[in-house]
């Protein structure tokens, strides 16, 4: 029996001042199905999603639901009332014992919230409008999942936005198991790649106005795009070996990513018999020792605290020429600490940090403030700034040819960098650095603002860079697809290789969090002498005093980010640069002070 249909679409057309965003589009949902929205950035994604939500009107065609459809979304910007609580937002008028013996609302709460008194926001009383904007994110997505979604769909916008690995890992989890085939339906954009093949059993592909379907998930989709662009001899040749090269990726992945595609094998296998490996990691490894020397940078028996927090605690960690190494931790940790031992940028308390002499050193910052000083400059001068080519592997290349790479056409190449989109200030911030030829590369949540084609040619671009790459990064797929390895910073105070990779990651944290309860029921009978623990009042109150302080950085870290744009738009006027760069000085003192006493208030809770 044919699933029932919940949503139709007919010739939905869409125009955004000249672009046609959608041309006569049409398409349906059907119970049961799990779709993932993808494309280019400003494609129409985010469009499409409304119409489908009838929250947005077409210019032309029409949205037809089924009767009696229950629908839930979620949209990029919540409508959340200021003066709600969390507690009001996610639980309603539920009283604690109807809610908290629901397993279902608990997981959700627990999983999203951090715990049942929902700490990672403040507690379960604190108003919506305090929180910052990640954390207002997560309460929407809580509510949605918190409320019984029997028989309805759920719309998603970019729901991994401002989740660690842990918590896309739990929501992917989450949604395999609620909305399972003939359990309503979910269609979520987003740029996780991981999560898309881990939940998802169809994708939509939009682009250039139209909207093109493909069974499976994210591998899936890599491999039907790759192998229709084969059958239709698509003339565009760079663009497929690309395609072909991630694809390759893909097939020699873990099994999980290549289950969900069904399509004959001997015929993947003829798309990429003859694709070089990803990486020639020998010939890479060999081209580093040169450009580094057999010394690059190593942290010998290196402590180092934060207030009383205790960061790294005797650890000796040595990077080689040509390691390509992910990071991963909780947060808090200190993944942009270790970062910032090896550019130099933060003093170890004790031990050394040991540079070899030859060593060049460049950082892509979660920020672009770097751009700042080019904005009126167009993207290709920018570029050209710096250097007119650079090496990649065995040959010279352009700075033409890498934007073309990294997606700026002719026209975007010749475009202000103060008018570019986030995406593409991003992409044009790591260019600028691999320009310079550093010989060691350190990416600080590298994917923000790109979409998943320009991730995969930053990925391309990246496999032929020789030398030592580290990667701090929420993004699974990415950490797997660009590094050979893994370590994990897990709050402890030491840095553990990952032979495991990511995955390994979670089961250490889920063990940690279960020996974490089941600690007071160990302890009550007399065990190991444990250190003295905080009463309840105080740890409630340290608990209190963290979310305060959170919510005040995350306050913080907006009024940063409102004055660089500002400092970007006037970034020719000396008096008000001048100023502006006093009240960021002033911005950053107060953030070493409120930082310091979420430290303190941290050990309290531990």
């Amino acid at each position: 029996m044919p699933a029932a249909n919940l949503v139709s679409a007919e010739a939905l057309t869409v125009v955004h001042g000249s672009r046609t965003l959608l041309d006569a589009v049409s398409l349906g949902v059907s119970e049961g199905d799990r779709i993932g929205v993808v494309g280019r950035n400003g494609d129409g994604k985010s469009t499409l999603l409304r119409l489908l939500a009838k929250q947005q009107e077409p210019d032309g065609g029409r949205v037809t639901h089924t009767g009696g459809l229950r629908m839930s979304m979620l949209a990029q910007a919540d409508a959340l009332p200021p003066a709600t609580t969390v507690r009001e937002a996610v639980l309603g008028d539920l009283p604690e014992h109807a809610w908290a013996s629901q397993p279902r609302v608990r997981d959700v709460v627990a999983g999203l919230l951090g715990d049942l008194d929902a700490s990672d926001v403040g507690g379960l009383d604190t108003a919506v409008g305090t929180l910052s904007g990640g954390q207002r994110r997560r309460v929407g997505l809580a509510a949605l999942l918190a409320a019984d979604p029997a028989g309805e769909l759920l719309v998603l916008d970019e729901p991994t936005n401002h989740l660690d690995v842990e918590g896309v890992a739990w929501l992917a989890q989450h949604l395999r198991t609620r909305w399972a085939p003939g359990s309503g339906a979910l269609l979520v954009v987003t740029h996780d790649r991981w999560f898309l093949d881990a939940v998802c059993e169809r994708v939509w592909e939009v682009h250039d106005g139209v909207v093109d379907p493909y069974d499976g998930g994210y591998a899936a989709y890599v491999l039907t795009r790759a192998e229709r662009a084969r059958v239709a001899a698509v003339t565009e040749e760079r663009r497929q070996n690309l395609l072909r090269k991630e694809l390759a990726w893909l097939r020699r992945g873990a099994p999980a990513r290549t289950s969900k595609p069904r399509f004959r094998i001997d015929a993947a296998n003829a798309l990429i018999e003859d694709v070089p490996p990803l990486r020639d990691s020998v010939e890479l490894a060999r081209m580093a020792t040169t450009r580094l020397g057999k010394d690059v940078v190593d942290l010998e028996d290196v402590s180092l605290s934060y207030g009383p927090k205790r960061l790294l605690d005797h650890v000796t960690w040595r990077l080689g020429p040509g390691d390509r190494v992910g990071v991963v931790g909780v947060n808090g940790a200190g993944k942009s600490t270790v970062l910032g031992l090896v550019n130099g940028t933060v003093q170890p308390d004790a031990g050394r940090v040991k540079r070899g002499s030859t060593v060049v050193v460049a950082t892509l910052s979660q920020e672009v403030r770097e751009l700042d000083e080019v904005g009126e400059l167009r993207a290709l001068e920018a570029v050209d700034k710096v250097a007119s080519h650079v090496r990649l592997g065995d040959r010279d290349v352009p700075a033409g040819q890498l934007l073309e790479r990294l997606g700026f056409t002719a026209q975007r190449a010749w475009t202000r960098v103060d008018d570019l989109s986030g995406g593409e200030r991003r992409r044009l911030q790591l260019l600028r650095l691999l320009m310079a030829e550093p010989n060691v590369l350190l990416l600080d949540e590298p994917t923000n603002d790109l979409d998943t084609d320009t991730l995969a040619a930053v990925e391309d671009l990246l496999d032929g860079w020789p030398g030592t790459l580290v990667v701090v990064s929420h993004d699974r797929y990415l950490l797997e697809r660009i590094t050979d390895r893994q370590v994990a910073l897990l709050g402890d105070g030491a840095v553990r290789d990952l032979p495991g990779g990511v995955e390994e990651y979670l089961q250490r944290r889920a063990a940690a969090k279960a020996a974490q309860v089941a600690a007071p029921a160990g302890g009550a009978g007399g065990g190991a002498a444990r250190r003295p623990a905080a009463d309840g009042a105080a740890v409630r109150a340290a608990r209190k005093e963290m979310a305060r302080v959170e919510r005040q950085l995350d306050r913080l870290a907006q009024q940063e980010e409102r004055l660089h744009a500002e400092l970007a738009e006037r970034a020719t006027d000396l008096a008000a640069v001048t100023e502006l760069d006093g009240r960021l000085r002033a911005l950053g003192a107060e953030r070493e002070q409120l930082e310091q006493a979420w430290l303190e208030a941290s050990e309290l809770v531990e």
